[in-house]
């Protein structure tokens, strides 16, 4: 009976909590500079010498990823949890990893299944969390990484150039990947006022501060390569 009640307490607390928390949500994207731009246009983008050279195109960037920095005041850490939902692991795929970009929770820990037919090799040498999980195929129980440090984490393998992802281990479980049309919600957001974040693995973030209540709040960002310091 005792437990009983102890269960409905938590329920009821938890409903208590879910009326009065907010939700965070908007858009995210990129642009380039306006210069060059309009340089290109000039460029001898044609001519044998540079037509293999890829030009970055902002309006197709993904991979956006906005969240709320530090810790979140009635938040408790979460406890270590293991990824093992397809759509959230990272996994090795046609020589690729898949997700590129994960954010998780500090204590999350991450399987690296190799679902290739031939040997990778998963390793970090970031401050935020170096390891070496050597070569190997399929799934053995050992290769999984617990990040117990915020901080991003670049990981790459050390067979094949092009395989790279990013772990982006943060404080708080409130955070969101925008989609392929850069629209991202953070739901059940406790009330106050934050900073929120919007990153980029190859563009400069940026914050804004935002309150929260019970109702929604719209926040809308543009990345750009600007607010660095000129040489």
């Amino acid at each position: 009976m005792k437990l009983l009640l102890l269960i409905l307490a938590a329920l009821m607390l938890h409903a208590s909590n879910a009326a009065i928390a907010g939700t965070i949500s908007g858009t995210v994207r990129a642009e380039g500079k306006a210069e060059a731009e309009n340089s290109a246009s000039s460029g001898k983008y044609d001519s044998r010498k540079y037509k293999f050279a890829e030009r970055v195109n902002y309006e197709e960037m993904r991979d956006f990823v906005v969240y709320i920095e530090g810790p979140v005041a009635g938040k408790p850490a979460p406890h270590p949890q293991t990824l093992v939902v397809d759509t959230r692991r990272i996994a090795q795929k046609g020589a690729t990893f898949v997700p590129h970009i994960l954010p998780v929770v500090a204590g999350t820990t991450i399987e690296w299944p190799n679902n290739d037919e031939i040997f990778h090799n998963v390793f970090s040498m970031s401050e935020a969390k170096s390891f070496d999980l050597d070569l190997y195929k399929g799934n053995p129980p050992d290769k999984k990484v617990t990040f117990d440090k915020t901080g991003r984490v670049d990981v790459f393998c050390s067979i094949h150039a092009n395989m790279h992802c990013v772990v982006l281990v943060l404080e708080n479980p409130y955070f969101a990947v925008a989609d392929a049309h850069g629209r991202y919600t953070i739901p059940d957001v406790p009330p106050g006022t934050y900073k929120l974040k919007a990153w980029h693995e190859r563009m400069p973030p940026q914050t804004q501060e935002i309150t929260v209540s019970n109702e929604e709040v719209k926040v809308d960002f543009v990345l750009g390569i600007k607010n660095l310091p000129k040489y």
